[in-house]
């Protein structure tokens, strides 16, 4: 895997004096000694009525809209430059925002987008929120910043699958756990490893017979942590930080994050078509909201970059009512 030399922070709020997703990225180009990136997308349509009004022009229109918010990126820049970080800003003009942030990333060689989330997300899979559709669409690692604390030798909890029993890569654990020790040493903090499974279900026939059935859930468990360990032999993850959870990963991982008082889970995640997502769902994106730290999210090694390659400048709209 790639080591962490540059990170990019889209910021939509310039106006603000700190903002917890700038100084976590913050604490992580210091950590990592990498490079950091403030981004803002000026996605706001541009009314083709302004254009006809006496000393407006495209250029002038633009200019008026960019000045601002390079403004306020260079006051949230200034401090983190006074306290030794690379920090360079950009604005550009492009939309959606997610497909912006994608494209500014892999335009400056971006190894983490840091991002927040918004609090909710209503039918998720129909909206296309940018958190949501960052998670489904980038190659590179999103960090989704939930909290407002900073890291503190944190509790990294990485979510893996060695079953593959929801249709994730067989390389992905393993990258699950790269990031999240890499992080893990960064920040001087402690990982943990986390495997919700499930025993296959039981026939009714036993029911009624409890000790048949307790030995087969026994079974169940033995062969789930041989997979488990297996899957951790060359990690150096001592027996107390391994989580071995039967149960629902949408349930488990939550769960054991609030256990291990975790700041960071690690989880995997592969993109689907909306309407597939509409009904078999993805781990990570039901998780999100669920979980009260950040989360990381990777993609397999071999993952194919989606969407539009250029910039697609300003977009333009008419405010004239329709006839």
């Amino acid at each position: 895997m790639r080591p962490i030399r540059s990170i990019l922070v889209p910021v939509a709020n310039y106006s603000a004096r700190s903002l917890p997703v700038v100084n976590k990225a913050a604490q992580l180009a210091t950590a990592f000694r990498a490079r950091l990136e403030l981004f803002h997308d000026l996605a706001n349509p541009i009314a083709i009525e302004a254009l006809e009004s006496p000393g407006y022009t495209l250029k002038t229109l633009k200019a008026n809209t960019r000045e601002p918010a390079i403004e306020g990126l260079e006051r949230l820049a200034a401090p983190l430059r006074a306290r030794g970080l690379r920090v360079t800003i950009a604005a550009a003009w492009d939309y959606p925002p997610y497909e912006a942030i994608l494209r500014r990333a892999v335009a400056i060689g971006a190894d983490l987008i840091v991002a927040p989330r918004r609090d909710r997300h209503r039918l998720p899979a129909l909206l296309g929120y940018t958190d949501w559709e960052l998670l489904r669409l980038s190659p590179i690692p999103v960090l989704l910043v939930k909290t407002a604390a900073p890291y503190r030798r944190p509790t990294v909890l990485a979510a893996i699958d060695p079953t593959h029993a929801h249709a994730k890569p067989s390389g992905l654990d393993q990258r699950i756990l790269d990031y999240g020790a890499q992080v893990g040493r960064a920040l001087r903090g402690a990982l943990h490893v986390v495997h919700a499974y499930m025993p296959q279900p039981l026939p009714p026939t036993l029911t009624f017979d409890t000790k048949r059935r307790e030995g087969l859930l026994a079974e169940a468990e033995r062969e789930a942590r041989q997979t488990f360990n297996h899957a951790l032999v060359k990690r150096a993850i001592p027996s107390l930080r391994r989580h071995l959870v039967r149960g629902e990963p949408v349930a488990v991982i939550p769960a054991t994050a609030r256990k291990t008082h975790s700041a960071i889970v690690v989880i995997g995640a592969v993109s689907r078509s909306a309407l597939k997502r509409l009904f078999i769902g993805n781990t990570a994106e039901s998780v999100m909201d669920e979980l009260r730290c950040d989360l990381l999210v990777v993609k397999p090694a071999k993952f194919v970059r989606q969407g539009r390659r250029a910039r697609r400048g300003p977009q333009f709209v008419s405010i004239a009512p329709q006839l």
